[in-house]
């Protein structure tokens, strides 16, 4: 599902690789966590998955696609099998939770029975039932950020990226929408998520992959993590 064969990323000499020959493999369905100080380079792989960045050398394959032979037209593409969640929401304020959701199936030329169809079905797997009509700045920040999952899976994208999803939570909100990556990932939705919170990763005993300066220090099943 996800492979990087050796893979540096560099953005300038002076301050050496990002990401210095990393190899990982994800299998398909597979919940992994990374973890990993600021400046790891957490935010840096997820940026080449996503292929916002390129790498400096190095092989990266996604869902089959090899990303040495990507074309930039066929990056929509592969953006639409990859959902993507950040910690600061980045919902629209004038639009209310179903159009939010909905938005995303619009840009795509999604019809109007699809999005009919979808859209419910999707904030029921978030548990904002009932929560359509309402917008934004009504809702919790734990809602919040369930609205924005619902609109990274209503394409049901093969893999959900979550980078710091939880970074602007409280605890209980937090376990909320940890929750809710744990049922997309039920469902067959690959999930890779990034957290600086100790106690996610301890309670989740997922696999977890620790980057240090830029290079994997650890890669271990069922995992603990002490910053």
């Amino acid at each position: 599902m996800i492979l990087l064969d050796r893979v540096t990323k560099t953005y300038s000499k002076a301050l050496g690789p990002a990401l210095n020959r990393v190899s990982i493999h994800i299998e398909p369905k597979e919940f992994v966590i990374v973890v990993g100080q600021s400046g790891a380079g957490k935010t840096t792989l997820l940026r080449l998955l996503t292929r916002e960045e390129r790498p400096s050398s190095g092989k990266i394959i996604v869902g089959g696609i090899d990303y040495d032979k990507l074309k930039d037209k066929d990056i929509p593409m592969l953006r639409r099998k990859i959902g993507v969640v950040f910690q600061d929401f980045k919902l629209l304020p004038n639009k209310n939770v179903y159009e939010n959701v909905a938005f995303a199936l619009e840009i795509v030329g999604a019809s109007g029975y699809e999005i009919k169809n979808t859209v419910p079905k999707v904030l029921q797997i978030v548990n904002l039932k009932g929560k359509d009509k309402n917008m934004p700045l009504e809702l919790s920040g734990g809602e919040r950020q369930r609205v924005a999952i619902a609109r990274a899976i209503v394409r049901q994208p093969k893999i959900l990226i979550a980078d710091e999803p939880t970074g602007n939570l409280d605890p209980k909100h937090a376990w909320d929408v940890i929750k809710v990556l744990e049922k997309i990932n039920r469902f067959g939705t690959t999930v890779l998520l990034t957290t600086h919170n100790v106690a996610i990763v301890n309670k989740l005993k997922r696999r977890v992959v620790t980057l240090e300066h830029g290079k994997i220090i650890s890669d271990r099943a069922h995992a603990s993590y002490k910053l």
